[in-house]
């Protein structure tokens, strides 16, 4: 267990020196002062506090939320299992249930938002979609870019069939489907009270998946890096203080609507992502682009790219046009660098040793090996 103050050092969240940084990307330019974020619901007159569940809220997004929903004012409750981060938040009123049979404890109880950031399954939807309607104005519930059927479509919008094509609902199974099919039932219990968010890739300091942090930790090792594909391939990612500070502008504004929340605002590119993760990091990291092909060979695969072809040619350009309207903003790229990058340095370093995607230092430099063997 962790304790508040603990938590947020780790994450950055207290003050800490700068790491000196600069890049070829437009928004980080050393030249520049780094701005202070500004969440989209942020500027202007405090909101009118609200009062908040949230259906989760000790996770990775959770105590993003959680913080930043108290900054600005609000009362809020967790409810969850009582199983993870059981230290955070001790001043949060916390319902201990499970969202696989017992939600007793939200019974009998109004809020004026619900905030859901765990549901997965669809009947754990359908239960608490169901009990709360009654008692609540506005409930959000978190999706996945995943839901999207065909991934290869170049600037998906919202409108966007889900699911499995060709396949019945009775057979839909996996992460995105069960997610299309938990909208379904949310939709079907709120109505005209529901919003729903569908993140891409969710990164930032605290993240476990380490899809992105993998490759600030690499560069930060510097080297000869494996990279994936081609320089100019696109990627896509929205920092987790980004995604919060949008969902709570949603909540306090009463926006209904389905929006695609992922960044930046304009087209970046792998080996410009890379750039800024070496100069906020000052290391000698160069990277060695390797194709699809040799990768498939190797049975090598690298996190946050996919192929910009094919079925996966849509993958890292979905359209958040309906999000920015709605007050999504972005900070620079190089700050969620930094903060990723402090925060990683806090971790234990074997946590970085083998991380739970990408290579392992072992595998890559015997890959990379064989790649320039290969040029050869």
């Amino acid at each position: 267990m962790i304790n508040r103050r603990s938590f947020l050092e780790r994450l950055g969240i207290t003050g800490s020196a700068l790491i000196a940084a600069g890049s070829s990307w437009g928004c980080a330019d050393a030249e520049q002062p780094m701005p202070e974020p500004r969440g989209a619901g942020s500027t202007g007159e405090s909101p009118a506090p609200l009062r908040i569940l949230i259906l989760g809220g000790t996770g990775f997004i959770g105590p993003h939320q959680v913080e930043y929903a108290r900054s600005r004012g609000h009362t809020l409750t967790l409810f969850n299992r009582g199983r993870t981060n059981t230290g955070l938040f001790p001043n949060v009123e916390r319902l201990v249930g499970d969202r696989n049979g017992d939600v007793t404890a939200l019974e009998g109880r109004e809020w004026d938002v619900v905030l859901d950031n765990s549901g997965y399954e669809p009947q754990q939807v359908k239960a608490t979609a169901e009990l709360l309607q009654p008692n609540t104005r506005r409930y959000l519930f978190i999706s996945t870019q995943a839901v999207y059927a065909d991934r290869s479509i170049v600037g998906q919008e919202e409108t966007g069939a889900l699911g499995i094509t060709g396949v019945p609902k009775s057979g839909w199974d996996g992460y995105g489907p069960l997610k299309a099919l938990c909208e379904e039932v949310a939709h079907a219990a709120l109505g005209d009270q529901l919003t729903i968010v569908r993140p891409g890739v969710v990164v930032g300091p605290g993240d476990g998946t380490d899809r992105f942090t993998y490759w600030v930790v690499r560069t930060d090792r510097g080297g000869d890096v494996m990279a994936p594909g081609d320089p100019n391939d696109p990627v896509q990612f929205i920092d987790v203080r980004d995604a919060t500070e949008f969902m709570l502008h949603l909540l306090e504004q009463d926006i209904v609507g389905t929006f695609n929340v992922t960044g930046p605002a304009e087209v970046l590119t792998f080996g410009s992502m890379l750039d800024v993760m070496r100069d906020v990091s000052a290391s000698d990291a160069q990277p060695t682009w390797v194709d699809q092909a040799f990768m498939d060979e190797n049975d090598a695969s690298l996190p946050l790219w996919r192929a910009p072809s094919g079925a996966t040619e849509g993958f890292n350009r979905m359209n958040a046009g309906r999000a920015q309207a709605a007050g999504l903003t972005y900070r620079p790229l190089n700050v969620t660098v930094r903060d990723t990058l402090e925060w990683a340095r806090t971790e234990p370093p074997q946590r970085w040793s083998e991380m739970r995607v990408g290579l392992t230092g072992e595998r890559e430099a015997e890959l990379l090996r064989a790649w320039h063997d290969s040029r050869v």
